[in-house]
């Protein structure tokens, strides 16, 4: 790849990767003040320090991470189907009140009323256009189901851990679920997401950024719904 076509694939890129790259950041910022934690609740608990690597594939590292997943995928599924049936007046992450639903087959630009550049399942009829049509929601759901699985079952480990330090009996998987260390670590990132969805909602019918796609023009009026800066 050329120097150009490398500048051109960053230009092209550029949201992706920088959200990318501060993932990488905050992770590897996570794994290290992970490790400090834990090795200094090992102290106080008189049991063995661990190493970075040991860390990466400990129960606590897993659950911590699990669990910031699932409540961020959440976020998205529910707000991908949300906006489907739901609107909010004035805002630009709305469509416009009256436009509930589905739409239609010439609005959604499928079947018949695909364009030259519209892809080949948009084309379609039957169940390749109905699972295109619901590919992005259900994806979603399917990271949010996986990660908080996997929250579970890492989850389910670390309580036992601690458990066991504390000469107490660890519980099952289904037992587990049932306790309030897991609903808490459930329920603190769940309300963050819905907060943050709700804000950005109402604050973008009244607040602008220039230039943003999330925003509403500058010079929008408040009552404007579904249109981008």
């Amino acid at each position: 790849m050329s120097g150009g076509q490398r500048r051109g694939f960053v230009r092209d890129n550029g949201l992706t990767l920088f959200f990318g790259l501060l993932f990488v950041l905050a992770l590897v910022g996570q794994v290290v003040s992970g490790v400090a934690l834990y090795n200094a609740q090992a102290v106080a608990d008189g049991v063995d320090r661990i190493s970075t690597a040991q860390y990466l594939l400990s129960s606590d590292f897993a659950v911590d991470v699990a669990e910031n997943w699932q409540s961020e995928y959440l976020q998205f599924f529910l707000y991908v189907f949300a906006t489907v049936w739901l609107v909010q007046r004035g805002s630009p992450e709305s469509k416009e009140p009256g436009k509930e639903g589905t739409e239609s087959d010439e609005d959604q630009r499928v079947g018949e009323h695909a364009r030259a550049g519209s892809p080949r399942w948009a084309r379609s009829r039957g169940w390749r256009l109905a699972l295109f049509s619901r590919s992005l929601g259900i994806v979603m759901g399917a990271f949010f189901l996986a990660s908080w699985a996997a929250q579970s079952v890492a989850g389910r480990a670390a309580y036992d851990e601690q458990q066991l330090r504390q000469l107490q009996e660890p519980v099952s998987w289904v037992g587990y679920l049932g306790t309030a260390d897991f609903w808490n670590r459930t329920m603190q990132n769940w309300q963050s997401e819905f907060l943050a969805v709700a804000s950005m909602c109402a604050l973008s019918i009244y607040l602008r950024q220039r230039g943003s796609p999330e925003s509403k023009p500058v010079g929008a009026a408040h009552t404007d719904t579904g249109v981008e800066g």
